[in-house]
């Protein structure tokens, strides 16, 4: 059996809870955008309601394959015009509660895939 070293993002979110997020050593208190390779604070984004797609545009210009929304501690709909917005780009979108958005952003970046995460931390 063959053993390899598994590499870990610096962004490897290491716990969450509400209203706080460990991303690495560091512990962070406001909604973030992640990428693979960078941290996004002061996003203008207070609650699942004020996700939209001018919001989502700054976004699309990393062209992730799959956005993953953690839209906090109680499950929404997304707005569907914003789902097909992200379609038409040939961007995936899933939205599920912050931990379970953690959880997918951890394993997607430990496969080499290109992943952002919009989290909401209340």
């Amino acid at each position: 059996m063959k053993f390899t070293q598994s590499k870990h993002s610096t962004l490897t979110i290491r716990q969450i809870s509400k209203g706080e997020i460990w991303i690495g050593d560091e512990k962070i208190t406001e909604n973030v955008i992640l990428f693979r390779d960078e941290v996004k604070r002061d996003i203008g984004l207070i609650g699942s309601a004020d996700l939209n797609e001018r919001m989502i545009e700054n976004l699309v210009v990393k062209q992730p394959e799959i956005i993953i929304f953690g839209c906090g501690f109680k499950p929404i709909i997304p707005p569907q015009n914003l789902i097909f917005f992200l379609a038409r780009k040939g961007i995936g979108f899933e939205c599920m509660d912050t931990r379970a958005a953690c959880r997918t952003f951890n394993i997607l970046i430990s496969e080499d895939r290109d992943a952002a995460a919009i989290l909401i931390l209340n």
